[in-house]
């Protein structure tokens, strides 16, 4: 059954929690998304470190080495994703798991725009086909 439209005369707070379902449910939901956003924005912010760490003259994480660990751009990002993961956490205590989960698939969406804009990385048919999966599905 397709509940009935809300009133005209909401605010936009109310109409959200209208469509939440309650006041924490909308709590839950805005935490939820704003992770996935801090999340997504981590792995560019810590890429961009590794990138850094690289061009004065490190050896590279794949070859074993540490010399990211000295780029503060690396920890913000890791700071960046643990707020993230924080926000993610609290978004349990006011929705339901049903609701919050699903919100996590927001990350791989905001990491592959930031990954276009920030990195300047392509994004392929395949990309946008996942993209529009994990958003749809």
């Amino acid at each position: 059954m397709i509940p009935p439209p809300p009133p005209a005369h909401l605010s936009m707070r109310a109409e959200i929690e209208w469509l939440a379902g309650s006041a924490d449910n909308a709590r839950g939901v805005a935490l939820a998304l704003s992770s996935s956003l801090f999340i997504g924005a981590s792995f560019i912010i810590k890429k961009k470190g590794l990138l850094m760490s690289v061009e004065k003259g490190g050896s590279s994480a794949s070859a074993g080495g540490f010399s990211y660990l000295r780029q503060p751009v690396w920890w913000l990002g890791m700071l960046t994703m643990i707020g993230g993961e924080s926000a993610n956490f609290i978004a349990y205590a006011y929705a339901p798991a049903i609701l919050v989960t699903p919100l996590g698939a927001a990350t791989i969406a905001a990491s592959a725009v930031f990954a276009r804009f920030f990195l300047g990385e392509d994004m392929h048919i395949c990309g946008i086909a996942g993209i529009l999966l994990c958003t749809v599905g």
